[in-house]
């Protein structure tokens, strides 16, 4: 499973908030609720989200195997 919890992490630390992201940036608030739940986002917007915080892949998602 993919989780997106270091992007909020990196948000904090980058001093930028949901807001900004949706109206400054034009990040789709579908995109962030679908984030905010681990549901599946395209890969360009990981790629947005990369270039408007300056970061790397890792600071925003990371890969968690699911116990079965």
């Amino acid at each position: 499973m993919i989780s997106y919890e270091p992007l909020w992490n990196t948000l904090k630390e980058k001093n930028v908030s949901q807001y900004q992201l949706i109206n400054q940036y034009k990040v789709s608030a579908g995109q962030l609720s679908r984030l905010r739940k681990n549901a599946n986002v395209f890969t360009h917007t990981l790629d947005v989200l990369c270039e408007i915080l300056g970061c790397e892949l890792h600071e925003i998602a990371l890969y968690q195997k699911e116990l079965k």
